[in-house]
């Protein structure tokens, strides 16, 4: 079972299990190859958060018509979409970066942006801090999630909206630890996002998260095969039924 660093108190550290959890969804397969997962995305109501748009890479090099329908109905759905930005853990340039984040904002009007493979460590700290800033001031209050996928050095949560502090298989979620200074944050500040999680534990993975202190979570039970596959491509088998555990309704 999952255990803290330390002994925190406050949010993170309550085991609560009045925390009102939802989903953020890290990407899926290209409209066209996926419709029905797209149409399940719309359909899940208060229970969905944002989802990441990644259409090759990031935005891709010419303005999609297929994902921009897909966008705009997930948008009029109240789903916030956030654009894939690759940080390529802190080596990818600059310019590069925001030449991305522009296109996203003109071509999809996303409402903010995940950085993907984003750097964790202190050193990198003033460059991810320049990042947002620059990403900030490209839109009116864009939703920043940090990708890191473990937890950051401290300073980082004072940078972004969320911050992905988990992003792997269930069998190390199950193990996993969670930094004491988290408890110093409400959980709608962290994601979770855990693939090949089976049916019969999806209760278990949902108190892991709430006692971490997690408030957005994605849960799959397909796997990436030793990271040979994409787990987050197609939707959990289970989708219709996590819906209606955390959300108001069921998708159909």
């Amino acid at each position: 079972m999952s255990y803290l660093t330390g002994t925190p108190t406050g949010a993170a550290g309550t085991g609560t299990t009045d925390l009102r959890t939802g989903l953020g969804m890290p990407g899926t397969a290209h409209p066209l190859l996926a419709p029905a997962e797209w149409g399940s995305l719309i359909r899940a109501g208060a229970a969905l958060r944002w989802v990441v748009l990644n259409v090759a890479d990031g935005p891709g090099v010419r303005p999609d018509p297929h994902c921009l329908q897909a966008v705009g109905g997930l948008r009029n759905a109240g789903v916030h979409v956030l654009g894939h930005l690759d940080l390529g853990h802190g080596v990818r340039a600059f310019a590069e970066v925001l030449s991305d984040a522009r296109r996203h904002l003109d071509w999809y009007q996303v409402d903010g942006f995940l950085l993907d493979r984003c750097p964790a460590g202190r050193p990198e700290l003033p460059a991810v801090r320049s990042t947002v800033g620059a990403l900030r001031a490209l839109r009116d209050t864009p939703h920043i999630v940090l990708g890191h996928g473990t937890h950051p050095h401290p300073g980082y949560a004072e940078l972004a909206d969320q911050l992905v502090t988990f992003h792997g298989s269930w069998t190390d979620y199950r193990w996993s630890q969670v930094a004491e200074w988290t408890a110093d944050h409400p959980p709608e500040r962290f994601c979770h996002l855990v693939h090949g999680v089976p049916r019969g534990h999806l209760d278990e993975a949902l108190r892991i998260a709430r006692w971490q202190g997690a408030a957005t979570i994605w849960f799959t039970d397909r796997g990436d095969r030793g990271g040979l596959d994409d787990p987050w491509e197609t939707m959990p088998g289970y989708w219709d039924d996590i819906v209606s555990r955390i959300g108001t309704g069921v998708s159909e």
